[in-house]
């Protein structure tokens, strides 16, 4: 069996998988925003500010993930970088034009948590196959875990739960619940799907 560098992706690959992936998200993100929900991440701490000021997703997306390219070069590697910088400025557009693109008449608030949860799930996974992200909360996790030996995964969780919580200071308790939906629909996504080992293309 060869090893799973053996076989990398062609540029073309990471390519067509950063242009892609972040429309799977910022379709994610549209019905979000339509049934007044958020997720977690950096994206979840992107809907509570949009939510209380009115700022553009846009444009909060790609400034809040600025200083963790820092963490991103030193944790992560130079190619890593580019990456994530190139779809999280592709999400920051996409998440202004995808609402130019389509509009929703009504949405299901539950379909929608869910829904989301799974398109975000997905982009998420296209991106980690092809060694990238959308969020700089899981680089600083890994930083922590390489400096501090803090589980990864430990540190995802507890910010999320951080950033959920907060929503209830300005979000309802129905719509913090189905964000909450949301967020499990998103890990069953990278749960399922995303062993060690198993996926040889990266």
């Amino acid at each position: 069996m060869s090893s799973p560098s053996a076989n990398p992706h062609s540029l073309f690959e990471d390519a067509q998988a950063i242009l892609v992936a972040p429309l799977f998200v910022a379709f994610a993100v549209l019905l979000f925003r339509e049934a007044g929900l958020l997720t977690g991440g950096t994206v979840g701490i992107a809907f509570l500010i949009h939510y209380l000021s009115g700022w553009p997703m846009g444009a909060v997306v790609f400034c809040l993930n600025l200083p963790f390219y820092f963490f991103a070069l030193r944790v992560m590697g130079r190619d890593f970088t580019v990456k994530t910088f190139v779809a999280v400025s592709l999400l920051a557009v996409y998440t202004e034009v995808v609402p130019r693109l389509i509009h929703l008449q009504s949405v299901d608030r539950t379909f929608a948590a869910v829904m989301g949860g799974f398109l975000i799930g997905v982009g998420l996974l296209m991106l980690i196959r092809h060694k990238s992200s959308v969020g700089g909360l899981g680089v600083v996790a890994i930083y922590l875990q390489n400096t501090r030996g803090w589980r990864a995964g430990k540190v995802q969780m507890a910010a999320d739960v951080l950033i959920l919580g907060a929503a209830v200071l300005i979000r309802d308790p129905l719509s913090v619940f189905l964000s909450i939906v949301g967020a499990v629909a998103l890990n069953l996504v990278i749960a399922v799907n995303h062993k060690a080992g198993r996926y040889m293309g990266i």
